[in-house]
Order: structure tokens, then C-alpha cells, then sequence
């Protein structure tokens, strides 16, 4: 209960002070600048000469698969409500003052003496709960992306993806879609920024908190190589941007035809679709996520948590 009203009353101070709503009125004046700007070029001749010969898309190897199967409507969904969830309970455990409940790893007797059993916060235990359901479902993207062919969609193999990339940003900044057809191929920019995701900000997250994690022993000798203070600088901005990319996703599949989008993904129709069933999915997973996000407390992670160790007050 202490631990919630400091929150809480961290938030009422944030929400009164002068220096946030300065900062929002100066973020919507960039965001006016950059596409005042964007579209000034992108109207000139030198901007319709660039836009020309790099439209915003990338071709794809001969052979890609298009459209999406079944497996990446699940793991999109799965993937979604895991990341939800580890930015929750990560942000609750930094943002505690006392943890309210503990949990303690029960012994089985053969790890006694290798590994001790250490009483770690609730929120602690929840956290590293759904890292492993993450990874486990990451993994098992990663094998089917390469198995089925699905890699080259996300995984930039032409040189011009970067002035494509840069194109997509321009016409993005400017509030002018760029070339938008996800069931065939991805913009350039989404191409870039998904192999960021997948490859880079992914694998740091999984590296950094492993080192973070109360399994990893003192006492090993790469524990000098690598010290938890480097994983702790790294892990809390890869938190950030994931958080980054889930809004901007998000308010960009919304803006750029949301049936349209949502059916891809969710429903496995192709182009030019505009049905429901799409958006009913959609619905379902953030009814989900949201209940997740609802119910990520003591009161209710105590019974789920009691079934794999022992939980406490302290």
C-alpha cells in the first residue's frame, strides 16, 4: 500500500508540474517544424527527383514468401502481451519503494547446495516469469522466420535500404503515407526498424537481463567482464525503446487504415480487405493485455506464484 501511494502521489507531482507541459507544447511545435519542413522538400524538384528514384520500398529477394501464416498472427499477439507485461512488472519493481510480497524458489534438494534458493520481490518473480515466456516464444519466431523464408522480410539484403528508409521517414514526417503494403512487403523503414527490434533491441534486452537476473552467481569469472552496472545502463534504455516503438506502432496502424492493417495481421486476408474480423482480434488481445496489465499486483500474482515456490510478506 505505501509503495502505491508514492506512486500515485509521484504522478499528481508530475501531472502539476510547469516543466511537463512546457515540455508538451515544445514537442508539438517539432513535430510541427519537421513536417513544415519535410513537406517543403519533399514538393521540390530536388525532392520529387529523390522521391523518384527511392519511392520509400525496397525489393525482396526472388522467392519471399508474402502474406503472413498463422504462426505470426499468434506469436504477433503472444509477443505483444509478453512485452506488455515486462515493461509493467520492470516498471513497478524500479518504481516500489518496499516490496509488498516475496517469493522464494522451492528446493528440491539437488540444487541446495549449487544454488541456493534466494527470496527475491514478487514483482521480481513475475517479471522474470514472463521473460521466459518471451524468449521462448522469440526463439521459436526466430527458428519458423528462417525455416519458411520469412527472414527476407525483415531482413534488409539490398543496399538502397537506406535511402529508401529515409524516404518512408520523410513522407512519414511530412503526414503523406509512403508506399504502404504490408501482406507484400514492408516500406523501407518499417524493414529497418523491424530487424532493429528483432535482432538488436531483443537479443540486448534477453543478454542484459539474463546479467540482471538473481541466477547468475557473483562468483563467475565473466562476471568481471561483464559487470551488472553495464547491464543495468543498457537494459533500462532498451526498455524505453521498446515503449517507443509499441506507441508509435501502434498510432501509426491506426492512422494508416486501421481495418485494412489489422486484417493482415490479425485476420490473414490480403490487399484491399476491409472486414472486422481483423479489429475483433485486435480487441481481444488488448482486452487481454489490458487485463494482464490490470491484475499484475500482489493479490492476484500470490496464488499464480504459490504454485512454483513459497510466497511471503517478508
Amino acid at each position: 500500500m505505501t509503495a502505491t501511494r508514492s506512486t500515485a502521489s509521484t504522478r499528481r507531482r508530475l501531472l502539476r508540474s510547469p516543466l511537463l507541459w512546457v515540455g508538451a507544447v515544445v514537442v508539438v511545435l517539432v513535430v510541427v517544424g519537421v513536417a513544415l519542413l519535410a513537406r517543403a522538400y519533399l514538393r521540390s524538384d530536388a525532392g520529387q527527383a529523390f522521391l523518384l528514384r527511392f519511392p520509400g520500398e525496397s525489393a525482396l529477394p526472388a522467392g519471399t514468401p508474402g502474406g503472413f501464416p498463422w504462426w505470426v498472427q499468434w506469436q504477433h499477439s503472444l509477443n505483444f502481451v509478453f512485452i506488455l507485461l515486462i515493461i509493467r512488472s520492470g516498471w513497478l519493481m524500479r518504481t516500489q519503494a518496499r516490496p509488498e510480497a516475496y517469493w522464494t524458489r522451492t528446493d528440491n534438494g539437488r540444487l541446495r547446495t549449487r544454488n541456493p534458493p534466494k527470496k527475491i520481490s514478487l514483482y521480481l518473480w513475475f517479471h522474470l516469469s514472463m521473460d521466459v515466456l518471451w524468449l521462448v516464444n522469440g526463439a521459436v519466431f526466430i527458428v519458423l522466420l528462417f525455416v519458411t523464408g520469412q527472414w527476407a522480410r525483415v531482413v534488409p539484403t539490398r543496399w538502397d535500404t537506406i535511402p529508401n528508409a529515409w524516404s518512408a521517414a520523410l513522407q512519414y514526417a511530412s503526414f503523406d503515407w509512403p508506399v504502404d503494403d504490408p501482406w507484400v512487403n514492408y516500406n523501407a523503414l518499417q524493414l529497418v526498424t523491424y530487424f532493429a527490434v528483432i535482432f538488436i533491441a531483443a537479443p540486448l534486452a534477453a543478454i542484459t537481463g539474463v546479467r540482471m537476473s538473481p541466477v547468475w552467481r557473483a562468483e563467475w569469472r565473466i562476471s568481471r567482464i561483464y559487470p551488472v552496472t553495464l547491464a543495468r545502463r543498457v537494459h533500462f534504455p532498451v526498455m524505453l525503446f521498446f515503449s517507443a516503438f509499441i506507441v508509435v506502432h501502434l498510432a501509426l496502424v491506426l492512422s494508416t487504415g486501421v481495418l485494412r492493417n489489422l486484417d493482415v495481421m490479425y485476420a490473414a486476408t490480403g490487399k484491399g480487405s476491409e472486414s472486422w474480423w481483423g479489429l475483433i482480434v485486435f480487441l481481444a488481445v488488448m482486452v487481454v493485455a489490458g487485463a494482464g496489465w490490470v491484475l499484475a499486483r500482489p493479490l492476484f500474482l500470490q496464488p499464480v506464484a504459490s504454485l512454483t515456490g513459497r510466497v511471503s510478506s517478508r
